[in-house]
């Protein structure tokens, strides 16, 4: 079930907009720190919180994710700016010559 609200959420045209754009994580090199996540499961439950208006300290287990993973990386997406170059990315796409819209998966 996840699986299909995690692709209903961000579909694959989505997800190929987005993925480029997102800051890497690199791991310390003293180590310790979090283990590393799925980057799609981590934006799908961003998305599912943003889009839900649901507290981060609920997001479901289904995604994968833990609720302080979520918030950590939507903070640093968020600080990067990721927000506005998704913006101008999707917008780039949909002005792009000869396509009527962005196919985000929708039927």
């Amino acid at each position: 079930m996840v699986v299909d609200l995690s692709r209903r959420l961000v579909p694959d045209g989505l997800w190929e907009l987005s993925a480029p754009l997102l800051p890497k994580f690199t791991s310390r090199p003293q180590g310790g720190g979090t283990s590393p996540v799925d980057e799609r499961a981590v934006f799908a439950a961003v998305v599912y919180v943003l889009t839900s208006d649901c507290a981060w300290r609920h997001l479901p287990p289904t995604f994968g994710v833990s609720p302080a993973a979520a918030h950590r990386r939507f903070t640093a997406w968020t600080e990067a700016g990721l927000w506005r170059r998704l913006h101008r990315a999707v917008l780039d796409e949909l002005g792009s010559p000869g396509r009527a819209g962005l196919d985000l998966g929708e039927d």
